[in-house]
Parts: structure tokens; C-alpha cells; sequence
């Protein structure tokens, strides 16, 4: 790191190209976490990469690839190309992807000479970022990063890169800040997302399914097999989706089902129960009373009478 506050503008080449590199200041230890460079590069198809006038210790060559000190978070907002790491391998990068530059990870990246691309970066630097790499947090497993995080990352690049490049002079704790929301976005814990879209999914289709299928002999750990999740995590996110257990939704969904035939002139109860699902019409009865505080038959006058 040069420990120089070294700043270029692009302007005249590709219009919000720029970088800066910031000195370290001991006032920014109590943050945790600091901003220690940012910057957007538009490379063409066919240009050389990676730019000119970097320090020292940033630059690279492809063959030989490089490490760094710090964290960085680069974001590819066009083209495509390739990011590589000893342990991930040679990946292909396509837009909307970021990419982590661990501290003290060997790493290369370029873009597809075909193609070029954008990318937009910021380097962190701290004891947090320290400490989350420490714990196992941060790790290589987590370079590639897709999807909705990718959005909120962009979303607090551009904040850092307007607040670098404004008028104003840059008050870098308002940066720490930004870093933090950053290493939040890194640190969710995806797989925990990922079940959870996956088990609202499981009790959408669960729900047309007992619909479909409610007169026919039913086990709900089954069911959630068949699904893909566990019967108590799906128990528990159908019961938050519709205020019911699956078993207890089945249940309505036959008795609702049953008051349909019993207002049929005709229907007997035992005829109903077989068609709804109970084995038999005292299950009927006796669940039909439980629900609705009183027998089907009495019910069934009720509703003649239209009284119900």
C-alpha cells in the first residue's frame, strides 16, 4: 500500500472511470472497518489488462496472478470474463456477479477480450474484516456472490463512489459505514435464504396438493419428503403461512368439503365421509362437532331450515 492519497480521474476517456487509494488513519480503528480504495474501470474488447498507474503492489500479470493485504469487493456491471482462485478454480464471470479478493489469497482476474467489461471495486481494511475471516465467516467458499445480495452491493458502491467523487471532501467514517453495511450483506447466511424460499415454495404446493388430494389417505411426513424439506421445518412454515398445522388444514379442507355435500338433499353420512376422506361417519361426526359445536345432522337441519 503507497500510504498516499492517490486519486485519477478518467473523465476524458470513459466518462465515472476513476480510482483512489487513501491512507491509513489511526482515527478510523475505532470503526472497525475502513475504505481503503474504490474505483470503476470501463476495459473495451481488446485492451490490455489491467490498467495503467496502479500502485506497485495492486498491479498484476495474469500469468503470475497476485495477493493482496487488504479486502476487496469487485462487482462486474457489464462483459464477462474470468476470476480464479487456487482453491475455487478458474470461474467464469458474467455480469451481475461479485467477486471477493481475500487478504493473502493468491487470485487473478481479467475480462474476456471479446467482450471487456465494467467493474466497479472498493478494499476494506480492519480488524472486522480481520476477525470475520478469522471466524471462518469470510472465506474462500464465499468469493462468488450472486443474486439479490449482488443488488444491494451495487447499491452501496455507487453511495461510496458519488461520496469519493462529489464536491464535497470525503468524510471516510461515512465510507466505514458503508463498509459495514457491505460485510453485513457477505456475512447472511445464504443457505439459511435459500430454505426459507425453498419452504414457502413447499407450502404453496402442499396446499394445492391437499386440496387436490384431500380425501385420500395422507401422511404428512410424506408429504414433506416429497417436498424436500423436513417435516418440522415445514411443519412450522405452513402453520406461519396459513395459521395451521398441515394436518389441522387438511381437516378443514374435508369438513368444508363435507358441508358441501351435507347441504345436498340426498347425501347421506356416510357417503359423505367416504368422499371427503374420514374412514368412516362417526370420524365425520365426531370431528364435524369438534369444528363447528354441533352434529352434521343437526347442522343439516339448520341450513334447510336456513337457519345456518
Amino acid at each position: 500500500h503507497t500510504g498516499n492519497d492517490h486519486f485519477l480521474r478518467r473523465d476524458m476517456i470513459f466518462p465515472g472511470d476513476y480510482f483512489r487509494y487513501f491512507p491509513d488513519n489511526p482515527d478510523l480503528e475505532r470503526w472497525g472497518v475502513w475504505v481503503a480504495a474504490s474505483g470503476i474501470a470501463t476495459i473495451p474488447a481488446g485492451s490490455p489488462y489491467p490498467p495503467p498507474l496502479h500502485p506497485g503492489d495492486h498491479h498484476f500479470e495474469w500469468e503470475r496472478g497476485r495477493v493482496l493485504e487488504s479486502l476487496q469487493i469487485l462487482l462486474i456491471t457489464s462483459g464477462s470474463g474470468w476470476f480464479e482462485t487456487r482453491s475455487s478454480g478458474k470461474q467464469t464471470i458474467c455480469p451481475g456477479t461479485a467477486f471477493l479478493v481475500l487478504p493473502g489469497l493468491w487470485h487473478r482476474y481479467r475480462p474476456d477480450p471479446h467482450t471487456g467489461w465494467q467493474e466497479s471495486w472498493i478494499e476494506l481494511r480492519g480488524r472486522v474484516v480481520e476477525e470475520l475471516l478469522g471466524s471462518g465467516v469470510l472465506s474462500p467458499s464465499s468469493v462468488l456472490q450472486k443474486g439479490a445480495v449482488v443488488a444491494l452491493l451495487e447499491e452501496i458502491h455507487q453511495t461510496i463512489h458519488r461520496k469519493v467523487c462529489g464536491k464535497s471532501p470525503v468524510h471516510r467514517p461515512e465510507l466505514s459505514a458503508e463498509a459495514l453495511r457491505a460485510l453485513s450483506l457477505l456475512t447472511r447466511n445464504e443457505r439459511q435464504e435459500e430454505d426459507a424460499a425453498s419452504l414457502q415454495s413447499a407450502v404453496t404446493r402442499a396446499e394445492r396438493y391437499l386440496a387436490e388430494h384431500h380425501a385420500e389417505a395422507l401422511d404428512m411426513q410424506d408429504l414433506s419428503r416429497q417436498l424436500g424439506v423436513s417435516y418440522t421445518s415445514f411443519r412450522r412454515a405452513f402453520r406461519k403461512e396459513t395459521g395451521l398445522s398441515p394436518w389441522q388444514y387438511l381437516l378443514s379442507v374435508r369438513l368444508n368439503r363435507a358441508r358441501r355435500l351435507l347441504s345436498t338433499e340426498g347425501t347421506k353420512l356416510e357417503e359423505a365421509a367416504s368422499t371427503v376422506g374420514f374412514s368412516s361417519a362417526f370420524h365425520l361426526s365426531a370431528a364435524f362437532k369438534k369444528a363447528y359445536g354441533i352434529s352434521p345432522n343437526v347442522w343439516r337441519k339448520q341450513h334447510q331450515q336456513g337457519g345456518y
